[in-house]
């Protein structure tokens, strides 16, 4: 199985868009997932059947037992995330402060506080027409989305390990999510936009994936909307020798065919599914030549 992570250091690149495109165009088997968890938008282009939810349960939280508190304010006093409230009778934890840090559980004189497992986030696993996705949601406030991608790349291996491709939406930016996203695969496609901000933070992106060695590609969306910025891309892509495999016109028909829910390559006559279709067939034989390497 090759292992492929499509990134950005930026939202709004089209990254996206291009993991469903490239879903819709690889050839073999393929198993999809989705690590953005705190936005997951790859199910709204595949359309995928939901097969099963399961819970995920994220780190511990603090929980009051309100028969044994004696209300004597030593947790409230000794917790730095203010994640104590106190009530008429007893306190209670506000969940969405807690760190779970424990200290409460060690200053209580009473034992009336215990660290217990919260569900933060689900995880999805559903059938496309390209193969099996699996995905996520977070509960909005939650923490542990790095341990949410995680298990989200857990799943898909374990269901289907003996797929050709292991294809990622990864999120964006260089964060714990994406960390947990680049960890163990075998390349990474980064997209990019024409832009001051979109070359900056490519750099930074870049600067992350070369400490877990994978092979490192980029592509430059809407390339035509600014040819000096996107010329210098190109230019410290080249002083870099990182391999700029793709570049994809500004097309009104990729808005279009997200607003219907479809890959823009399922029509593939627009300047942007023709740009893709060859982004995809140069990043295919790059993937066969990380397969022949190993």
């Amino acid at each position: 199985m090759i292992r492929l992570a499509v990134i950005s250091g930026k939202g709004g690149t089209g990254k996206t868009m291009i993991t469903a495109a490239l879903a819709h165009l690889f050839c073999g088997s393929l198993v999809l997932a989705d690590c953005d968890v705190d936005a997951a938008n790859l199910e709204l282009i595949l359309s995928p059947t939901l097969i099963r939810t399961e819970p995920f349960m994220g780190m511990k939280t603090a929980v009051i037992d309100p028969a044994l508190c004696v209300r004597c304010g030593e947790c409230g006093e000794h917790c730095r995330f203010n994640a104590i409230e106190y009530l008429a009778d007893t306190c209670q934890v506000k969940t969405l402060r807690c760190e779970g840090c424990a200290v409460c559980t060690y200053v209580c004189p009473a034992s009336a506080v215990t660290m217990q497992p919260r569900q933060t986030g689900e995880i999805k696993y559903s059938e496309t027409s390209r193969g099996h996705l699996v995905h996520a949601r977070l509960v909005p406030g939650a923490g542990n989305s790095g341990l949410l991608v995680h298990a989200v790349k857990k799943t898909a291996l374990e269901r289907d390990g003996t797929c050709d491709r292991f294809i990622i939406d990864g999120p964006p930016g260089t964060g714990c999510p994406l960390i947990s996203t680049i960890s163990g695969v075998d390349a990474v496609l980064v997209v990019t936009e024409p832009s001051v901000s979109g070359l900056h933070d490519l750099r930074r992106v870049v600067a992350v994936c070369r400490q877990f060695r994978p092979r490192i590609f980029v592509a430059i969306n809407r390339f035509d909307l600014d040819a000096f910025q996107a010329g210098e891309i190109e230019a410290w892509c080249r002083g870099e020798k990182i391999p700029l495999i793709g570049k994809i016109p500004f097309d009104p028909a990729v808005i279009q065919s997200v607003r219907e829910g479809n890959p823009v390559t399922r029509d593939g006559t627009s300047p942007a599914a023709q740009a893709i279709q060859r982004l995809a067939a140069n990043i295919e034989q790059e993937l066969n030549r990380v397969g022949n390497q190993r």
